[in-house]
């Protein structure tokens, strides 16, 4: 059995999702042969040089999960896009490109996070692309950590802000996008999470069936999509 969760955005701040996570891996990871985690798993994430606590022992909870024997995969969110490899280390989990090729029974699947998916959101795909770039990544992670703490909390409240005036069909994935990803990477199932619109949408590419699977947020309730013999079932539960 496989599990996929996204978009979890841990903080200290929303203690009903840190306890339902960590129930999570007590319970159902543990059976598990592997968890992807697609982005925005924490909030804000300024650097590995700035491990609180808390994420300390989000971290530690993983490497439990991990010594256990269950393989974690952790792929970058537009909140999280700085996390890095001290942090994956410590949770003994492997950072995963975006997109990324894995199977899952024996068919190849696309896994992303999804924001690049994004593109009729055009000032956040030009932010995204800044942000992204490697003289720019050299730079952030070369500021203080005040100013990077600074500068992450003036990121968030503009995307909050931003996000709320913004029609749904321009923070969504931008159809077009789909076939023409999935095409490139020779795929007939895409795995994304970031649009908080759980759903699995069927599809045609290249003339053949295919299927978008969008994993839920966690905030009213919690989503995984677990996938083994039976095939890909996603399910929300309680926070």
């Amino acid at each position: 059995m496989i599990l996929l969760i996204s978009d979890l955005h841990l903080e200290e701040q929303r203690p009903d999702i840190t306890r339902a996570f960590l129930q999570f891996l007590q319970d159902r990871a543990t059976v598990c042969e592997a968890l992807y985690i697609l982005g925005d798993f924490f909030e804000v994430w300024v650097g590995d040089d700035d491990i609180s606590p808390y994420q300390q022992s989000i971290a530690a909870a993983l490497r439990a999960l991990s010594d256990r024997g269950t393989r974690i995969y952790l792929m970058h969110g537009n909140r999280d896009f700085m996390l890095g490899q001290a942090f994956c280390q410590q949770a003994g989990c492997q950072l995963l490109n975006d997109p990324c090729v894995v199977e899952f029974n024996g068919e190849r699947v696309l896994l992303m996070h999804g924001d690049s998916l994004c593109t009729s959101d055009v000032g956040y795909m030009r932010m995204r692309k800044l942000l992204r770039n490697p003289l720019s990544m050299w730079v952030l992670h070369h500021l203080s950590l005040t100013k990077r703490r600074q500068l992450g909390r003036k990121l968030r409240n503009e995307s909050k802000s931003k996000t709320h005036h913004k029609a749904a069909h321009i923070t969504d994935i931008t159809p077009a996008e789909i076939p023409k990803i999935m095409t490139k990477y020779g795929v007939y199932r895409l795995i994304h999470g970031h649009t908080h619109r759980p759903a699995i949408h069927p599809l045609e590419v290249n003339g053949q069936l295919a299927q978008r699977i969008v994993l839920g947020d966690w905030d009213k309730q919690g989503w995984a999509l677990q996938i083994d013999a039976n095939g890909y079932q996603q399910a929300p539960f309680k926070l």
